[in-house]
């Protein structure tokens, strides 16, 4: 996408008219510099809607302000550049993407913005390929005025000098650090422009149908809760008084004063689980060096119950962080690393309070919620203790007998032992969701008598299962071909990253012989499950061969088409179909698609087209061309590609 053209502007300064006027002209442009901005763990659908949000709201606010609320940008030589209207709106839209982008430090009552909404449908931009998820992956490791920075010099085509001097204006503290982040991030400029972030041109899928009346009856009796709870706090009391980091005004409720009493916690005996009825954080013992610690402990179910603007506060997606409903379980206290960590469980959540050991409490304190209801023994094997930069600890369930590393990207390797302590704290390790590329993922290999499991990191407290096998069927990972398999799926992991990920299955639906005698591709489709139901993410890749000697697996997999909280690709709608364009060794273009073995025959419309009586279909095209997939099922009816 080529920088905008120089527009002469008036002589005098500009108002509000022409800042709006700016704005209406160059909206999709704005739209887009504010999606690439704003944080990629929003997810595709807020990142769309907030975009959309603050470019709008740009044009009130330049309304209010006129034209001194952002220095009018200069050209070379310190000349006015053209267009101050846009430059203005386009800060804006900056600093608010960049406050978007800020954590939170406590809870906080944020206003909503009242357009646009979106009621029934999911959005979100065109499915690009590889080369679009590289730099999605890229983008989402850096911080967001680096993102700002590269959408600078690349969308709007600005020198250094100047894209420092927007920075600063936008609020960024340190604009030469955010230039020299933005210089690592390997795509070529052109891939923002393309429609893969482009939140002006959208598909649309609906969300969960089935779900969504479950959704209408939970916000009935939520709102029924309210209006009593409501009723309740205007009840003659005590209320938060000065001491409301240990009691508040719920705690009239002796049930509820009790959950905060440490006395009162659920502690497990370190033999329980062997008679246990259920094998899952239920079966947990209690653990720690500290679990005798009555302030350690009071200290957690306090900021637990109120935090306050100290805590840093996380939470998985859709995961409540309201007090407990009643005494929780108490599953680890102790010291690990330079923290205190105490962790409950309270059937719904698994809740992390951490505070630092030298320093008093003066860095503030940590509190983590994730959701973990309906836990099995597989991913109720362990929990992630302790994050420090790079580094991660597990706390293991007392059924695993043994810990082991796995780089996944080495499918030749051996497995190396992880330590232990005595109450199931594991050695550090190195976790990749903080590498800026993808060099090596370690995963941990959890041995539960005959079974061992395959976990992955994805920046929450409860690690994902990987699991390889078709829907219904999903086993853990075994064998070479599966490891290598996994080698050329685990760059792609990031896209789920901190998204509530319970677990990610992924497997061969279809193998395919390239025309011109280059060798066989394989197409695999993986799935992330979430723990709340809903929010799942597939992507369908397109592992072409690799050479003979390479002792990884080869190269990540091209991700051939992508969905959210789509059914495909799982036990209720195990088929797929998915498409690529792909260029032979002898320089010549092809659309590839495959369907799994629900796939009577495909068609190929658009600007290629091509019939294949099976589920393998490869159609002779051009460079860029674009085709529309549809395939026919065994038994007659028709359904579109993976999209």
């Amino acid at each position: 996408m080529r920088p905008l053209p120089e527009v002469p502007s008036a002589a005098a300064p500009s108002g509000g008219e022409q800042a709006g006027a700016a704005l209406v002209e160059h909206y999709p442009r704005l739209v887009r510099l504010g999606y690439l901005v704003l944080p990629p763990s929003l997810g595709s659908h807020r990142r769309v809607l907030k975009a959309h949000a603050l470019a709008q709201r740009c044009l009130l606010s330049g309304r209010r302000a006129g034209h001194r609320d952002v220095p009018v940008p200069r050209g070379p030589g310190g000349s006015t550049a053209p267009d101050p209207s846009y430059a203005r709106a386009r800060v804006r839209v900056l600093r608010a993407a960049l406050a978007a982008g800020r954590p939170r430090r406590g809870p906080r009552l944020v206003r909503p913005p009242l357009l646009p909404l979106v009621w029934g449908l999911r959005l979100f931009p065109h499915s690009g390929g590889s080369d679009g998820l590289a730099l999605e992956n890229a983008l989402s490791a850096l911080t967001g005025s680096a993102r700002a920075a590269h959408a600078l010099r690349g969308l709007e085509g600005l020198a250094d000098a100047e894209v420092r001097r927007v920075l600063a204006a936008a609020g960024v503290k340190d604009p030469h650090a955010a230039l020299a982040a933005a210089e690592g991030v390997p795509a070529p400029y052109a891939l923002l422009g393309s429609p893969e972030f482009d939140p002006c041109s959208l598909q649309a899928r609906p969300p969960d149908l089935l779900r969504r009346r479950q959704y209408a009856k939970a916000a009935l009796a939520a709102v029924a809760a309210l209006l009593v709870c409501g009723a309740l706090l205007g009840l003659p009391g005590h209320g938060w008084g000065r001491d409301g980091r240990t009691a508040s005004a719920y705690t009239h409720d002796a049930a509820v004063r009790q959950a905060l009493d440490p006395g009162r916690l659920s502690r497990v005996s370190a033999g329980f689980w062997h008679t246990s009825p259920r094998t899952d954080f239920t079966a947990w013992p209690t653990r720690g060096d500290r679990t005798g610690d009555t302030g350690l402990l009071r200290r957690a179910l306090a900021v637990w119950a109120r935090p306050d603007g100290a805590a840093r506060i996380s939470t998985t997606p859709e995961t409540p962080i309201g007090p407990p409903m009643g005494a929780p379980q108490l599953l680890y206290a102790g010291e690990v690393g330079r923290a205190a960590v105490v962790l409950f469980y309270d059937g719904l959540r698994v809740v992390r309070y951490a505070e630092p050991r030298d320093a008093g409490r003066a860095e503030g304190v940590a509190l983590d919620f994730a959701r973990v209801d309906g836990a099995d023994p597989a991913s109720s094997a362990a929990l992630i203790v302790a994050r420090a930069g790079d580094r991660i600890r597990y706390l293991t369930a007392p059924w695993v007998t043994a810990v082991a590393v796995r780089d996944l990207l080495a499918p030749d390797g051996a497995a190396r032992p992880l330590a232990r302590r005595p109450d199931g704290v594991t050695a550090a390790l190195t976790s990749p969701v903080t590498a800026h590329d993808c060099r090596a993922w370690e995963a941990v290999e959890l041995h539960e008598g005959p079974a061992v499991r395959l976990m992955a990191d994805l920046g929450e407290l409860a690690p994902a299962r990987l699991t390889s096998g078709p829907p219904g069927a999903a086993h853990d990972v075994a064998g070479r071909a599966e490891r290598d398999s996994w080698a050329r799926t685990a760059c792609l992991l990031p896209a789920v990253r901190s998204h509530g990920v319970r677990s990610v299955n992924s497997w061969q639906f279809a193998e395919q012989q390239l025309p011109e005698g280059n060798g066989s591709a394989r197409w695999l489709c993986t799935r992330a499950e979430t723990w709340r139901g809903t929010g799942s993410r597939v992507l369908a890749q397109f592992q072409g061969p690799s050479a003979p000697d390479v002792a990884t697996g080869g190269p990540p997999g091209a991700v051939a088409a992508r969905a959210e909280d789509s059914p495909a690709c799982g036990v209720r709608d195990p088929r797929v179909l998915a498409g690529v364009l792909w260029k032979s060794q002898g320089g010549r273009w092809y659309v590839l698609a495959a369907g799994s073995e629900q796939f009577a025959s495909l068609t190929a419309s658009g600007g290629v087209r091509g019939r294949s009586d099976g589920r393998l279909l490869a159609v002779p095209a051009r460079a860029g061309d674009r085709a529309r997939l549809n395939g026919t099922l065994t038994d007659g009816s028709r359904v579109g590609g993976l999209r």
